[in-house]
């Protein structure tokens, strides 16, 4: 027999609990993004992704499991043509919390619980970029062996061009002294 989670209820009855997890989910395929208690959006966020990952299988089983939390055909409409094939290449974490200010009446802590809309194109760019650094690395050690031995050479040219300059600048220093006179 399926009993109820232990802890907190919102509202106090198991029934109640669901009303308003599903509400919220609701609420947030509606919006993109919703503001309530950190509670509530903690506790929310695991369920909606839930939904999500159903809606990315996009079968007909799928479609009326959801039905049974969302009673808003338009909301699971959107939830299976738009929501769900945008995160199909992405694994979880489809929401993020963001804390705010309390609530002004109660002092409650408030959070705002949002459908992630970045791809995961950047984290792939990411993983890129971090491989290409981890490539480059034994190569710099190369690069600073052959720069060791250039700098040998650079310093012995180097002086070469030191003596050339003071030379111009004597010669220049002399024909400015000639002007004068």
């Amino acid at each position: 027999m399926p009993k109820p989670k232990k802890g907190a209820r919102f509202g106090g009855s198991a029934s109640h609990q669901k009303a308003i997890y599903a509400n919220l989910a609701t609420a947030l395929f509606e919006h993109g993004r919703i503001t309530t208690t950190e509670a509530k959006a903690k506790a929310v966020r695991p369920y909606a992704e839930k939904l999500i990952t159903h809606a990315k299988a996009g079968t007909l089983a799928h479609r009326r499991e959801v039905l049974k939390v969302i009673r808003n055909k338009d909301v699971v409409h959107t939830l299976f043509a738009e929501i769900g094939p945008f995160y199909a290449e992405r694994d979880g974490g489809y929401t993020r919390i963001i804390k705010t200010v309390p609530r002004k009446g109660d002092n409650a802590p408030m959070a705002i619980i949002e459908l992630v809309k970045e791809q995961t194109v950047t984290s792939e760019a990411d993983r890129a970029r971090r491989v290409k650094a981890s490539q480059e690395a034994p190569a710099e050690n190369v690069v600073e062996a052959v720069e060791a031995e250039a700098t040998e050479a650079e310093v012995e040219n180097a002086d070469a061009v030191v003596e050339a300059l003071e030379d111009e600048t004597a010669t220049a220093a002399d024909a400015d002294e000639a002007k004068k006179d």
